[in-house]
């Protein structure tokens, strides 16, 4: 197994990332440079929380041995007495040492891997959040009509920000380079620039963790809570049916624009190449509907009229980008969200059946599968909606609150190695002792998941005024999906390093004598910058506990309240407004889809009680079609026959002439001699079949 669980989880996590970005992201619309961009972010940034735990493992085998082999004793025979371990070893690599050999771990990766993955991948990472991803978010947010417009925007918008980077970093030079006894080479220039990155991500990454700690456990203690998330999916859709009117409105502003700047811009104009790309990024319906309106046959003339410049169509492009892009995605949410609120309000309808079934207002579009038919029937969905699911939320919210006092406990305490108060630390040395290998691993994961599902789920659920939002169904635009590959690359490497501390694998803040994992020697030597190991990483992360605090008594939303964003509160007026409104707009739209419901039933019952006397009634006129067709041919050359031996020119003529404007349905049978004679050149008793007795194939062809 020796390196196979390295390889088998790098495969797992491409899959786990590429999986999200198809979520969130759209294959056959956005850019290919964009999701590249953003893959490689995410999948950067999964393989650290995933492969971490195996450093782990690994290096806590190899301290073993190394401790061994320091006493002269085979790591994997023979254990070395109590009495022979030195004074600066801990209580617990002492009784290690003393009581059992070294056990080489299932997930074992071979000694020089592992440094070289770390390097590839955190220096990778790195050049995406700085350097790439920002000049490539730029680039996919242009509204430019060439590739060297774009590259010319991008860099002009990236040159401030490249600029305070450099700002930043030549600060800290020059605080080393005043002291003397500090030389600068080329590894503690690496340390300043991974110190000051680690730095901000672990600025931004208190604050992230701190609303994730508290939100998370009561998002799903509220969930558990049928009637209060109802109301809330009421204050949402008042809310998003507002940026849904505002949404429609931009866009028809946009579109407006378009179409005047279209009708100005003929054919033959130079700029009209630009007005054909910003039309093909506009909804098919408002394509079609300019069409209609072009004049393409006219010249334009430069004396007579003002034409829009090349600067101004491409400011025009971005705008129609946006406006399309935040249009459909509120048109998506507003569906998930309706569907949202039918589903709950059909559980609180359930939960009063008798009949322990639980009953959909619409039945689903989607076709009924085995497990629908054979698993999760209508009553094992009603005990697991109306019965089971709220305990099961109630359950998990307990543990996940368990969770986090622990995590804001060790984040108080982690740097107290004796006596050792960080309880992750704690878990960790009991399973080191032992040797267990595969909890050490899953304690690991674990840990580093809730504290990645607390940060990331914070990330997920930012709005910055609409201009960053991550939608699921295919709904996240190109800026959103690169800004978050850009965070998640700033704020995992110190979240694993974080992680390591709470453990005290990081001699830097614990200050023990302990081997390096190689995820931290990448890190280089924190002791180069003094006040910020000893300082910022140790007294910083204390302030999670004012954050976790905040976040409890819903400060910073009653903050926003009162600067105006509606927000939900128990005891506003507004709100109450909101949940009235949002009630209303369900119910109309239930009303709508209950007529469009209706309508589809009625039609289905009409074709199924008439359409089989549809089809014979058919196959009926086609048979009698037919057998009249035959019998007009015949009759057809009998009266060839006859008018080629009497009869006067003018009235074959006629009659020839009255041939060709013959109707399909005429009864060429009643056609004789004698009314071919008369002066009238028709007789009454030549009839269509539409005014005869079989009234029943009137309506044969409808």
């Amino acid at each position: 197994m020796s390196g196979a669980a390295l390889g088998i989880e790098i495969i797992l996590v491409f899959f786990l990332a590429l999986f999200l970005l198809h979520r969130y992201g759209d294959f056959r619309k956005q850019q290919r440079m964009v999701l590249f961009g953003t893959l490689l972010a995410w999948y950067l940034c999964f393989l650290i929380v995933f492969i971490l735990p195996l450093d782990v493992s690994t290096t806590i085998y190899r301290q073993c041995v190394s401790e061994h082999e320091d006493h002269g004793s085979d790591p994997t025979i023979s254990p070395v007495p109590l009495n022979q371990t030195t004074p600066n070893m801990s209580a617990a690599s002492a009784k290690r040492v003393s009581s059992s050999p070294c056990y080489k771990p299932w997930s074992y990766i071979p000694e020089g891997i592992m440094p070289v993955f770390w390097r590839v991948v955190y220096w990778t990472s790195q050049c995406l959040t700085w350097l790439l991803l920002p000049f490539m978010q730029s680039y996919a947010r242009s509204g430019g009509f060439s590739i060297t417009g774009k590259i010319k925007t991008a860099l002009i918008e990236n040159a401030i920000y490249y600029g305070t980077y450099l700002l930043i970093f030549g600060s800290l030079l020059i605080y080393v380079a005043v002291h003397p006894e500090w030389h600068l080479s080329w590894y503690e220039l690496q340390t300043i620039g991974i110190t000051a990155a680690n730095t901000w991500g672990l600025f931004l990454l208190v604050l992230l963790l701190g609303y994730g700690l508290v939100e998370i456990p009561r998002s799903y203690w509220n969930a558990s809570r049928h009637g209060l998330l109802l109301i809330k999916t009421y204050f949402k859709a008042a809310k998003l049916m507002t940026e849904k009117a505002d949404a429609e409105e931009n866009l028809e502003d946009v579109m407006e624009e378009v179409r005047k700047v279209s009708e100005s811009i003929k054919y033959n104009h130079p700029l009209r190449k630009f007005i054909d790309t910003v039309l093909r990024k506009c909804p098919l319906d408002y394509q079609e509907k300019m069409g209609r309106n072009m004049d393409d046959y006219e010249d334009f003339d430069d004396k007579q009229n003002t034409y829009p410049t090349e600067k101004s169509l491409v400011k025009l492009h971005k705008q129609v980008i946006y406006a399309v892009q935040r249009h459909n995605r509120t048109r998506v949410q507003w569906q998930i969200l309706l569907q949202q609120a039918i589903h709950l309000e059909d559980v609180a309808k359930n939960e009063t059946s008798s009949t322990h079934q639980f009953v959909h207002s619409f039945p689903s579009p989607e076709p009924t599968g085995w497990f629908s038919r054979y698993v999760y029937t209508p009553t094992a969905e009603w005990y697991w909606e109306c019965l089971l699911k709220r305990w099961f939320y109630r359950l998990l919210s307990v543990v996940l609150t368990l969770f986090s006092v622990a995590v804001v406990w060790s984040e108080c305490t982690f740097f107290s190695t004796r006596p050792v108060l960080s309880l992750f630390a704690v878990f960790i040395q009991l399973a080191e002792r032992d040797y267990n290998y595969l909890y050490i691993e899953m304690a690991c994961f674990i840990t580093i998941f809730f504290l990645c599902t607390c940060v990331y789920s914070t990330v997920f659920r930012i709005r910055v005024f609409n201009y960053y939002y991550l939608a699921s169904h295919h709904q996240t635009d190109a800026y959103s999906l690169q800004f978050s590959g850009m965070l998640f690359c700033r704020l995992t490497p110190p979240l694993c390093l974080n992680f390591l501390g709470l453990i005290h694998m990081d001699s830097a803040i614990s200050h023990q004598q302990k081997l390096q994992t190689a995820y931290t020697s990448i890190m280089g030597s924190m002791r180069v910058l003094s006040f910020i190991a000893n300082g910022f990483y140790i007294y910083y992360p204390m302030l999670i506990v004012i954050l976790c605090i905040a976040t409890y008594f819903s400060l910073g939303t009653r903050c926003l309240n009162l600067l105006g964003f509606q927000q939900f509160m128990d005891d506003s007026e507004m709100t109450s407004d909101l949940i009235d409104e949002g009630k209303e707009l369900i119910r109309r739209e239930r009303r709508k889809r209950q007529r469009a419901e209706d309508g589809e039933s009625r039609r289905r019952e009409w074709k199924e009680r008439y359409g089989n006397q549809r089809d014979d009634f058919s196959a009926r006129n086609r048979s009698n079609h037919e057998m009249k067709e035959t019998s007009y041919s015949e009759s057809s050359r009998d009266r060839q026959a006859k008018y080629s031996r009497s009869g006067s020119r003018a009235e074959r003529d006629c009659i020839e002439l009255l041939q060709d404007a013959e109707p399909l349905d005429f009864n060429a049978d009643a056609l004789t001699d004698e009314s071919l004679e008369s002066d009238s050149g028709r007789h009454t008793g030549g009839r269509y079949l539409s005014m005869s007795s079989s009234r029943n194939q009137i309506f044969d062809d409808v």
